[in-house]
């Protein structure tokens, strides 16, 4: 006997299908107006993609509240067939075994290298000898007895000869403005200075549209969604190019056109020996690492160099930008704090007196600012400038939390989140607290580094802490000494749904003179 359904396959298909989104949108209603949790339900076939979605206007927050609510560690459950499953974790057991103590099956690998692909072979993206090639070239320009002098003149060149000139006409005239936004092109043009002795002078009266400089935020919004987006969707959108990755496409030929004809330059100088110190050389000494990564064949010495100075370039723009942004948000927020990192400044630089203007201090004078120093950890501890790490082991491994992950398994490590637990940090996490960083004698109190991530941790520490530290001492140190910072009201500050946590919509503030103004 047969039976014969009333229905063909594909009628019977589409009303299943319309019977699981009636499911779930129900439930999903009810689950938000009665469930008190932060864990996204894990739907049949769609997986936590719609809590996800719900919350993709506060990513960061959204992943915090999810991994308090699940002490540290949540699996995620995307699509099926969407290869969007991933654990994510704060654990900073787990950061210190991903990070340190395992290192060796934790590689960027294929995976990180597909959604990075813009850095190419840049050592953020590269494994084994390539990196160690890199690391090795970096660690010895940055011990350089000279690559000291050359940040302290670079640094001040561009703070007195960029910096000061559009603060002074800003505080002149009252007008507001972006702070984000010009820490963003002094960053840019003193990394710039620094690694090809060429100022872009994104810098300048009238804030000129530099395309190189503006590329890299449309970069990392990008680079951020291909997180949270299936694999198919954002290389529908890069095929079509569409949306954020027609963006990203943009960023690269930003790029492409503001490296390699500076690069060519470079080459053609250290070909006619057109170099001003034989003995410290940092354009030389990539092209000797190229060369010893591959001696045999010139033909893509251009494109490493490109990934390298692209890299770097990203690694000493956005990180400092960002810090110094948030940095003078909070102070804002806590005056007292700023009044004490202004009164340090005038005991500990030479001394100045308080209607001084602050001019030139050199690098062991910076290191005088211990105050200043635990402000600047607590806004990287808030707000570190990557936000986010990802990583996918090679073979199979268990974590100190218990959470067992396979070959295929991706891991997402949220460094925003870390800086908000209470069983890290204490019960004041939330609060502004530069004085947990000083010791009882004074100095600065060191945090491992799988507590305090804001510069990586384990043999991937990233190589310019102390170079950052140096930048921005100066220019925080001259903008409080010489300003006071006013915050423009009816704006929203929020962290950016980026890799690099930019505030959203900048930060606008008006500048008052607290010293004489320099002579135009």
């Amino acid at each position: 006997m047969f039976i014969s359904f009333p229905m063909n396959v594909l009628e019977f298909s589409l009303s299943l299908f319309i019977i699981i989104i009636c499911f779930t949108y129900s439930t999903w209603y009810l689950t938000s107006r009665w469930c008190k949790t932060s864990v996204p339900t894990n739907w049949p076939l769609i997986g936590m993609l719609p809590g996800l979605i719900q919350n993709a206007h506060r990513v960061h927050e959204f992943a915090t509240d999810v991994l308090i609510e699940t002490m540290g560690t949540v699996e995620f459950h995307g699509p099926v067939l969407a290869n969007l499953n991933m654990l994510i974790t704060s654990d900073p057991a787990n950061i210190h075994h991903i990070l340190s103590r395992n290192f060796s099956n934790y590689p960027k690998g294929l995976e990180y290298r597909k959604i990075f692909d813009i850095l190419g072979n840049g050592i953020f993206n590269v494994d084994y000898e390539l990196w160690e090639i890199h690391r090795k070239t970096t660690m010895s320009l940055t011990s350089h007895p000279k690559f000291q002098i050359l940040l302290e003149r670079n640094t001040w060149d561009t703070i007195e000869k960029g910096l000061l000139p559009i603060l002074d006409d800003f505080a002149r005239q009252g007008t507001p403005f972006d702070l984000q936004d010009i820490f963003q092109r002094y960053s840019f043009d003193a990394i710039i200075k620094l690694l090809l002795d060429h100022n872009p002078r994104s810098l300048s009266i009238g804030l000129p549209h530099v395309p190189c400089e503006k590329a890299f935020n449309d970069a990392m919004y990008a680079i951020f969604y291909r997180h949270i987006l299936p694999e198919i969707c954002w290389k529908l959108q890069k095929w079509l190019q569409i949306g954020k990755e027609k963006k990203l496409i943009q960023a690269q030929e930003a790029f492409d056109q503001f490296l390699y004809p500076r690069i060519s330059r470079k080459q053609q100088e250290l070909m006619n020996k057109v170099i001003k110190d034989k003995d410290f050389d940092i354009f030389a000494a990539y092209v000797q690492a190229y060369y010893q990564w591959n001696n045999r064949d010139s033909s893509n010495i251009q494109e490493f160099l490109r990934d390298t100075f692209l890299s770097l370039i990203f690694a000493g723009r956005d990180t400092t930008s960002t810090t110094l942004t948030w940095l003078f948000w909070l102070l804002a927020k806590n005056p007292l704090a700023e009044t004490r990192i202004r009164k340090e400044i005038q005991k500990q630089l030479h001394p100045i007196k308080e209607d001084d203007n602050l001019k030139f201090f050199n690098v062991e004078e910076s290191r005088k600012l211990v105050y200043l120093h635990g402000a600047l950890c607590e806004a990287l501890r808030l707000f570190p400038p990557v936000s986010i790490e990802h990583k996918v082991p090679l073979d199979y491994d268990i974590l100190p939390s218990g959470h067992r992950v396979s070959p295929n398994t991706r891991i997402v490590l949220s460094f925003y989140t870390m800086g908000r637990i209470e069983s890290i940090w204490g019960k004041d996490c939330l609060e502004f607290k530069p004085e947990r960083w000083i010791s009882e004698l004074g100095k600065i109190k060191p945090e491992p580094s799988f507590k305090f991530p804001a510069f990586n941790a384990g043999p991937r520490t990233c190589l310019g802490r102390e170079m950052g530290f140096i930048q921005m001492k100066m220019v925080a140190a001259t903008i409080i000494q010489n300003y006071h910072v006013q915050l423009m009201e009816a704006q929203t500050i929020s962290p950016s749904d980026s890799i690099v946590l930019q505030m959203k919509n900048g930060l606008k503030v008006r500048l008052v003179n607290r010293v004489p103004l320099r002579s135009s």
